[in-house]
Formats: C-alpha cells, sequence, structure tokens
C-alpha cells in the first residue's frame, strides 16, 4: 500500500506510540484522523501531523463508548471517503498486587485496552469489507507473550488483543476477504507517558523498565505493516529475546521477569501515593510521545542484558542436554 492520500485512523492519538504514530503517517501523506479522550493533547497532536504534512481531523473519543467509536469511523468517511489502516492503540494500565487494586480499576483496564480494541474492529471492519482491502493494526506488548507480576489487568488485555487478532484473521480468510489485513504489534518497554499515568498501588514509583525503546520506533514498524502487512511483529531487540526465551524457559523466565520489575520497574527510594491515574479522566495538558525515559541508566540496562544473556545460555543447555 502506498500511503500518500490514504486514512488511517488512530486512536489513542494523544500521547506516546498513538501520537507518534499518527504523525509518522502524516509525514507521508496519508489523511490522519486522530481518536482520544483529552481534548487539548488531541489538538495538539493535530497541528503536529498538519505540520508534518498530512492532512488532519480530531475527534474526541472515548474507545470503551461503542456507539462513540461507530461515530468515529462514520466520522473519518464522510471526511474522506473510506478507511484504508485503522490502529488501535488507546491503552491505560494499573499496578499493584492482584489482591489490592480496585475491582473497578481492574475492570477499566480490561474495558479500555479489550473492548475498546473490540469496538474500534466492530466499526473498522465493515468498511475496509466493502472496500475488499484494508490493514488493522492491533497493537498489544510484550507483556502478552511474557507476564510481568503487579500489571495482571494489563497483561491478560495484551494477550487478549493477540488472540483477538489471530481470531480475526481466520473468519476473514474463511469468509474470502483475503484484501483485509489484520495485524498484531508487540512492542517491549517504550518510552512513553504511560507510566506517569498509570494507575498505582503498589506504594512504589513506576518507571520504565530498561531497555527503553522510542516511541517512533513502534510507529515505523505500525507504518512498515500498513505497507507490507504480516500477522505479528514484535519492536524492540529485548522484546524479541524474551519472546523466544519464554518458549524455551518458561519457569527461569518468570523468575527472572519476576526480579528483573521488582529491581527495576518499581523504585525502591521513591514512595508513590495510591492513585487511579488516567483511568476514569484524561490528563490535562497538550500531551507529548515521549514520557522521558529514554535516558534511563545504562547500568539497569547492563543488568536486563546480562539476565537475558543467562536465560539464553540455560535454554542453549537444556536444549544441547535433551539431545
Amino acid at each position: 500500500m502506498r500511503l500518500k492520500d490514504k486514512v488511517v485512523v488512530v486512536t489513542g492519538a494523544s500521547s506516546g506510540i498513538g501520537r507518534a504514530t499518527a504523525r509518522a503517517f502524516a509525514a507521508r501523506g496519508a489523511a490522519v484522523v486522530l481518536a482520544a479522550r483529552g481534548e487539548e493533547a488531541l489538538d495538539e497532536a493535530r497541528r503536529e501531523c498538519a505540520d508534518a504534512g498530512g492532512e488532519a481531523l480530531a475527534v474526541p473519543t472515548d474507545v470503551t463508548d461503542a456507539q462513540a467509536v461507530k461515530e468515529l469511523a462514520q466520522g473519518a468517511v464522510e471526511r474522506f471517503g473510506r478507511i484504508d489502516v485503522w490502529v488501535n492503540c488507546a491503552a491505560v494500565t494499573a499496578f499493584g498486587a492482584f489482591s489490592e487494586v480496585p475491582l473497578a480499576d481492574f475492570r477499566r483496564v480490561l474495558e479500555v485496552n479489550v473492548m475498546g480494541y473490540v469496538h474500534g474492529a466492530r466499526a473498522a471492519l465493515p468498511y475496509l469489507r466493502d472496500q475488499g482491502r484494508g490493514v488493522l493494526v492491533n497493537v498489544s506488548s510484550v507483556a502478552g507473550a511474557v507476564a510481568q507480576p503487579y500489571t495482571s489487568a494489563y497483561c491478560m488485555t495484551k494477550a487478549a488483543i493477540r488472540s483477538l487478532g489471530a481470531s480475526l484473521r481466520q473468519e476473514l480468510r474463511l469468509e474470502g476477504s483475503r484484501g483485509v489485513k489484520v495485524c498484531t504489534v508487540l512492542p517491549g518497554s517504550i518510552d512513553t507517558p504511560l507510566f506517569q499515568h498509570a494507575a498505582n498501588y503498589t506504594g512504589r514509583e513506576v518507571r520504565a523498565m530498561p531497555p527503553v525503546y522510542t516511541a517512533e520506533r513502534v510507529a515505523r514498524a505500525i507504518v512498515d505493516l500498513a505497507r507490507w502487512p504480516r500477522r505479528e511483529v514484535v519492536v524492540g531487540p529485548m522484546a524479541r529475546n524474551m519472546s523466544l526465551q519464554v518458549k524455551a524457559t518458561p519457569g527461569l523466565t518468570e523468575r527472572m521477569m519476576a526480579a528483573q520489575v521488582d529491581r527495576t520497574h518499581l523504585s525502591r527510594k521513591h514512595p508513590a501515593p495510591a492513585d487511579t491515574g488516567n483511568l476514569y479522566e484524561p490528563d490535562a495538558g497538550p500531551g507529548s510521545v515521549a514520557g522521558g525515559w529514554h535516558g534511563a541508566r545504562k547500568t539497569l540496562i547492563r543488568r536486563a542484558l546480562t539476565a537475558a544473556a543467562l536465560v539464553g545460555t540455560v535454554a542453549y543447555v537444556r536444549r544441547r542436554a535433551l539431545q
């Protein structure tokens, strides 16, 4: 697919990966429809897309509202005549022990991250089917393949997104809609404001777990999928290593991940009060792509790489022992 003059809808477009993705498509001449809850940040993102060279439309949308998402799709078609690419990217998260996260917050994470994607897919696919072609991109996470402690709701949703993509691909194939593609993206730890926006019941400040990659890196992967669709793409060398390691040594990988999260994802020096983050209301202000995490301390990165190397070595030794 050539992207110039194509029509792209991006949810979660006010910050992080969604905002970087909208900007990346606009820079390639696509018309971009941006959706998110925060109107000020959404309008700022729209201006960035226009400055990048693409026509942009901002539509304040809560993805948990199925009718609002349906109207988002209708508005895109009314304005631009069609939808070529739909990117489901809106996400929230909550940190805390499984039994300590309030059930309402747990449910809210599921509603945004799973039902928000369901609403997006249901709104977009009828148009893609009628056209006979188009791409639906669902942004999952490596946490959907390698679960972590203290983010059980988030990990559940990201695993569910992978399953949603697989199911949709099979249904489209059976009905003969070969020109409609469904792709899933699994990023590693990304420098976005997600961690500052998270609900938190751990009593410890949440930090991005190194190594941290830029949101623009994920945006490039999404743009590439629009041009050359593939089933799944993992973004970031560490994320790819983890995805392989959990298949080879699942028990050891779980133990290593638990230790890594406790050491580097949650601060030992900075306490944090209980907070619902942006679960129910968007953060005020112009928003941003980055969260300020890309400069994470190199010692932490080396520790993560060392842990990955250890897991890989153990996996190799076990395979050799079984031969």
